[in-house]
């Protein structure tokens, strides 16, 4: 019994220590009158992402998962009515002295929103030397297009930085945070910035 109640107590404690450590995440929507709230939707790679295979299917798959909760059906192949692109990309801010403080963006991908956001990563970043860990920024890209037409009809950034190495700067974790504070309330209030804690 009291085996049972510890492991339980140690559950919980590790599980509101999850909680609290992934930061809040910034959300920006735009879309025009009444977007849909139903349909089927194929998931894509956003133009000019470069190919980051298993990471990106991270984030692809996270912003399926949250169409599909605010009533969209997830489908492949040309047969969709609507298309959702994914872009997203992470920057390493050095934190410490001696630092200049100007971000690195690093090989995770990137991305263009017709309201005038983008982004493009290339390269690594390994910090091994034992000194202050960086900020990682990570910002995620969703634009869904009618397919008959092309016409976008909504679309929208997240973004939130943790500290390199922490549970909250991992792509899964970051994928599943930023795609369900941005697709969240979809369609949201257009032009305005908020805060998803």
């Amino acid at each position: 019994m009291l085996k049972t109640v510890l492991t339980a107590t140690t559950l919980a404690l590790g599980l509101s220590a999850c909680a609290t450590a992934v930061p809040p995440v910034e959300v920006t929507r735009f879309h025009v009158g009444n977007p849909p709230v139903s349909g089927s939707v194929a998931v894509t790679e956003m133009t000019g992402n470069p190919d980051v295979g298993l990471e990106f299917r991270t984030y692809a798959a996270a912003v399926g998962r949250e169409l599909q909760r605010v009533g969209f059906s997830e489908t492949s192949g040309p047969a969709s009515d609507y298309i959702a692109t994914v872009g997203f990309r992470r920057d390493f801010r050095p934190t410490g002295p001696d630092r200049s403080g100007k971000p690195v963006s690093v090989g995770v991908g990137g991305g263009v929103g017709s309201h005038g956001y983008s982004g493009l990563g290339v390269g690594i970043g390994i910090n091994l030397s034992g000194k202050p860990k960086d900020v990682v920024t990570t910002e995620l890209q969703v634009q869904m297009r009618r397919r008959s037409d092309s016409t976008v009809i909504w679309e929208g950034r997240a973004m939130t930085s943790a500290r390199e190495g922490t549970p909250a700067a991992q792509p899964g974790m970051a994928a599943a945070k930023l795609a369900s504070a941005l697709i969240g309330g979809y369609p949201g209030e257009s032009g305005r910035t908020i805060t998803v804690k």
